[in-house]
């Protein structure tokens, strides 16, 4: 395998892995070509490339081994999984969550791969939080990576226990906001729901992808896979499957809790309506009794004497007390 670039543009790392001693060595960011090179059989070099760098593409192109097709999935920007077997080749892009220096971050990220005999390229824009992960397995224990095949099972290993992460943390949100809605408090927890059913909506978007793309990718033709990809499937499928039914089920829990909150508010609103309906029928009557006796009309009752007032006020009073007396007979109070 032979570079036509000097160094390698966007490099964040690369290991090669040693079948015989089961050992692996990160070499320098600042490689050559010379470096990468494959020396003995059943070994396999992994890089790790940075989209950010504009000569990715072209140094891609350098390598005999990569089809065009296969260089175009690694530097593409779309943002959508695939996963595709050409020849014993597997390339494509999965979902992963970005994350910052000092902190992980629930925002969506893309991570572009490409297995083909013994090289394991993988690209991306920033950094994302799985992928770190996996490094870090591989520099604590790289015996268990045999294979490129082995450092893609991890991969999409690691997202799956990212997955679940996510779902103990927004379980312990909706246990929270759950404690308001059946709780005393009269809070409105909707502001506080709407994030995360977003975020569970859209990481089960992504889930249910990324599975059915591994479902198609197992019943492919096995000519078409690299060695071991059939059983990778298997286990891979049916890890994505458990976490896959843990995130359906958070869903259907923030969207049951919607609806009690949607209707604690309805009722809290049908509460309110019912007073003011009262308000209004006990303040009706009188209303009447003041209008008639404002009237600028002759001949009006008690206009001429001292104690009109009073006979007025006694008629709203009486209003009052048949509109109670009205409204409790029909069963309203």
């Amino acid at each position: 395998m032979v570079l036509l670039t000097p160094s390698v543009p966007g490099l964040v790392w690369a290991y090669q892995f040693h079948s015989n001693t089961k050992t692996c060595r990160q070499l320098p960011t600042e490689a050559g070509r010379e470096e990468l090179t494959i020396r003995e059989n059943g070994d396999f070099l992994w890089l790790h490339l940075n989209l950010a760098d504009q000569r990715v593409p072209a140094f891609l192109e350098g390598f005999e081994a990569l089809p065009p097709n296969v260089v175009a999935a690694l530097t593409t920007h779309e943002t959508h999984a695939s996963i595709t077997l050409d020849e014993g080749t597997v390339y494509g892009t999965l979902v992963d969550f970005q994350r910052d220096f000092d902190a992980d971050t629930r925002d969506i990220g893309w991570l572009h791969f490409a297995v083909c005999g013994n090289l394991i390229i993988t690209t991306r824009l920033q950094p994302l939080r799985s992928i770190d992960r996996v490094r870090a397995a591989v520099e604590k224990n790289p015996a268990r990576f045999r294979r490129p095949i082995d450092v893609f099972e991890a991969i999409v290993a690691e997202f799956q226990r990212t997955m679940i992460s996510l779902v103990i943390e927004l379980t312990e949100e909706l246990n929270q906001i759950e404690d308001v809605v059946y709780g005393n408090d009269s809070r409105d927890e909707r502001r506080r729901l709407a994030p995360v059913r977003r975020i569970v909506v859209r990481l089960h978007r992504h889930l249910r992808t990324v599975l059915t793309l591994m479902r198609r990718a197992a019943a492919a033709d096995e000519d078409e896979m690299p060695e071991g990809f059939d059983d990778v499937a298997g286990r891979l499928t049916s890890r994505l499957e458990a976490v896959d039914h843990d995130v359906y089920a958070l869903q259907d829990r923030a969207r049951l809790l919607h609806e009690e909150i949607d209707s604690k508010l309805s009722s809290e609103t049908n509460r309110h309506l019912y007073i003011l309906s009262l308000m209004t029928a006990f303040l009706l009557p009188p209303s009447l009794v003041t209008g008639f006796f404002g009237m600028n009309t002759a001949a009006l009752p008690f206009a001429h004497g001292e104690s009109g007032t009073f006979y007025a006020f006694g008629f709203m009073l009486l209003s009052v007390a048949f509109a109670w007396w009205l409204l409790k007979r029909a069963g309203i109070l």
